[in-house]
């Protein structure tokens, strides 16, 4: 669906939206709002038809932002100027340059977003649920569809928050907790810190109760359909090692959307500019609400219209020779006090919706891990011939599951910059141990690494919800390894 057809569509809320929005969020952490939901604000239309509650889920600020700020500083997925990291910002300081003398818990102040806004979400969609199929105006169908498109939503932002404040999952971590798990919307409502094994069944049950009454694609690029479930339960499904259902859902996946994007062409397209030596005019994104890879679109760190983050220059060294899809989204840059990559795209960006590359990759891997390496390999040089400029390109072979994981996830983590899936795949392969990944760089003329057992690889709980915790309690999630920082290991509530 074309740019221009879907944005003003939605864009389109409700009138009390934000402020019910608000209010719910503020049921998370605070009890401000205890009387908000029993009374109707003065010259305000409190919702009760199938079409409003149906409208809150377009709600993008709200429902689709999929930050992850801290993830992409400690994976050096986002550029951190000087003034960062001169002391004004810990927190920053902690994770961009694994730096373990900070302590993230006491710096965890002042970037709560990746928190409260899916929380943010999980309100939204708790509310629909509690009143789709009760409310009027809308046939019975239309009522379970717009309660399924919330259940998954809710599912998904469970999981990026399971992924970034819980330790990975596995056999030995399900039983640890998690985060907590609020389905009601009644200010102070009573919830619980569930374990990993229980929010990862939420999540799982979530999605597989809403995918019989979804159509293919969602009524909009924002909603998920059958087609963004099955691709996003292949993504739990890896994360959970369960390898044979990421790969069978993949496959569904791929069954009603298998395009890939060209940025060979685009490359070519725009190479006079991107090439021209001190020339910095941003090209237009494809990856906006069109992009043919898309099951579903979700904004990153930042949900309005802009420029990609920066990248710092030492992240090149991860990147294949030839990327055409990195050289035509950043372009390096010398500013005196600093080096870095500029963004060279301007426009809209799925950084955290499911799309067709992370499927085909995902199956590649689950073949890899079962045998078959040559299957792998074709795949993994489907996606790279759309990626690696044609004097560039050579086929990538493997004779073993390790050297075709190494090299599936290299692509993979390139094309996902930005997205939580890097951070959760090195985590679950940290977790895994057969694959485990050291991230090594060489800045300033120093190699930096963060080892896989790190505790860096958790994030912490923000302040603010461990002290305004509402109708339940928050303890702070301990990393059992070896090497966990004296500042963060005990758990508190």
């Amino acid at each position: 669906m074309e740019n221009n057809i879907i944005r003003p569509y939605i864009r389109k809320t409700t009138a009390c939206l934000t402020t019910l929005a608000a209010c719910l969020l503020l049921s998370v952490a605070s009890t401000s709002c205890s009387d908000y939901l029993n009374e109707q604000p003065k010259g305000m239309n409190i919702p009760s038809k199938l079409s409003d509650f149906s409208e809150m889920l377009n709600y993008e600020y709200g429902a689709h932002r999929y930050d992850i700020t801290q993830a992409a500083n400690l994976m050096g997925d986002r550029f951190c100027s000087p003034s960062y990291l001169n002391g004004s910002y810990p927190l920053y300081q902690a994770n961009y340059l694994w730096d373990t003398s900070i302590n993230r818990r006491e710096w965890n102040n002042s970037d709560e977003t990746t928190y409260y806004q899916n929380y943010s979400s999980i309100a939204i969609s708790n509310l629909v649920i509690e009143n789709a199929l009760t409310a009027s105006g809308g046939t019975e169908a239309e009522a379970h569809t717009v309660y399924a498109y919330a259940q998954a939503l809710r599912a998904m932002a469970y999981y990026q928050l399971a992924n970034y404040y819980a330790n990975a999952y596995s056999n030995e971590n399900k039983g640890q907790l998690s985060v907590p798990y609020i389905t009601s919307t009644a200010v102070n409502a009573p919830y619980t810190q569930v374990t990993l094994e229980e929010i990862y069944s939420h999540i799982i049950s979530d999605i597989e109760n809403a995918i019989p009454y979804l159509p293919d694609m969602g009524r909009n690029i924002l909603l998920p359909g059958k087609a963004a479930c099955y691709a996003f339960l292949s993504r739990v499904y890896l994360t959970m090692m369960d390898y044979e259902k990421a790969e069978r859902y993949a496959d569904m996946a791929l069954g009603i959307n298998d395009k890939l994007f060209d940025w060979t062409v685009f490359y070519s397209r725009y190479s006079e500019g991107i090439e021209a030596e001190g020339k910095y005019t941003a090209n237009p994104s494809p990856m906006g609400f069109d992009y043919c890879e898309n099951y579903d679109f979700k904004h990153g760190s930042s949900s309005n219209a802009g420029k990609i983050i920066s990248l710092p220059e030492w992240r090149s060294q991860r990147v294949e020779d030839g990327d055409a899809k990195f050289y035509s989204s950043w372009k390096w840059r010398d500013r005196g006090s600093y080096i870095y990559y500029e963004p060279m795209l301007s426009g809209y960006f799925n950084y955290g919706g499911c799309k067709t590359v992370e499927q085909y990759l995902i199956k590649a891997e689950c073949l890899a891990r079962r045998g078959n390496i040559s299957e792998a390999m074709d795949i993994l040089n489907k996606v790279r011939k759309t990626r690696i400029m044609p004097d560039k390109y050579a086929p990538v072979s493997a004779s073993t599951a390790g050297e075709a994981i190494a090299a599936i996830c290299r692509t993979k983590w390139n094309d996902l910059i930005g997205s939580v899936i890097p951070f959760a795949d090195i985590r679950r392969l940290n977790a895994e141990g057969q694959y485990p990944y050291t991230l090594t760089y060489v800045r300033n003329g120093k190699t930096d690494t963060l080892a896989p057992d790190s505790y860096l690889w958790t994030m912490v709980f923000p302040m603010g919800a461990i002290k305004n915790h509402g109708g339940g309690k928050i303890e702070y999630i301990e990393k059992k390894k070896k090497n966990i920082g004296p500042t963060e290991r005990t758990s508190s509530s």
